[in-house]
């Protein structure tokens, strides 16, 4: 099975620009847990994400003003991206070595075309898969507060 079977495709996306109470609000319309970041929309290039998690620990727990910040302000930039061909097998191992709940699909020109996340599996792979995955990607990390959240 390749992920473009089980990925969410056309994704709501935002830029680095995009002020995050509009973030938050799409993510709340949506029923998601989080947004990729691109570079425009015109190119689509995905340079990031925000989830409802990045805009917590960076602006609310920080006593940053939400309504003063943008995307830029609280996104992940170390994103991870894979072409819709990937087969599931590879983007599990990919989630769980860099212990990620979210991958962004990128088209053959590198234009964000798709999401998927760890639930997305959770539906189509065996109880086992699912938990060894979620036990994978929880395992504690170097990362930190400051590290990789989606």
């Amino acid at each position: 099975m390749q992920i473009r079977e089980i990925m969410t495709g056309s994704p709501e996306v935002c830029t680095p620009q995009t002020e995050l109470y509009y973030v938050a609000r799409k993510m709340l319309e949506c029923d998601v847990g989080a947004i990729p970041v691109v570079e425009s929309t015109e190119s689509m290039k995905p340079i990031g994400i925000i989830t409802d998690r990045d805009i917590v620990v960076r602006a609310v727990a920080r006593r940053q003003e939400p309504q003063s910040l943008h995307a830029e302000d609280c996104m992940s930039s170390d994103v991870v991206c894979l072409s819709g061909d990937t087969e599931l097998s590879d983007a599990l191992k990919t989630m769980e070595k860099k212990q990620i709940r979210r991958l962004l699909v990128v088209d053959e020109s590198g234009r964000c075309c798709g999401i998927v996340a760890q639930a997305d599996i959770a539906r189509c792979v065996s109880r086992q898969e699912t938990g060894e995955l979620v036990q994978d990607i929880s395992e504690p990390s170097h990362y930190g507060a400051a590290g990789m959240y989606h």
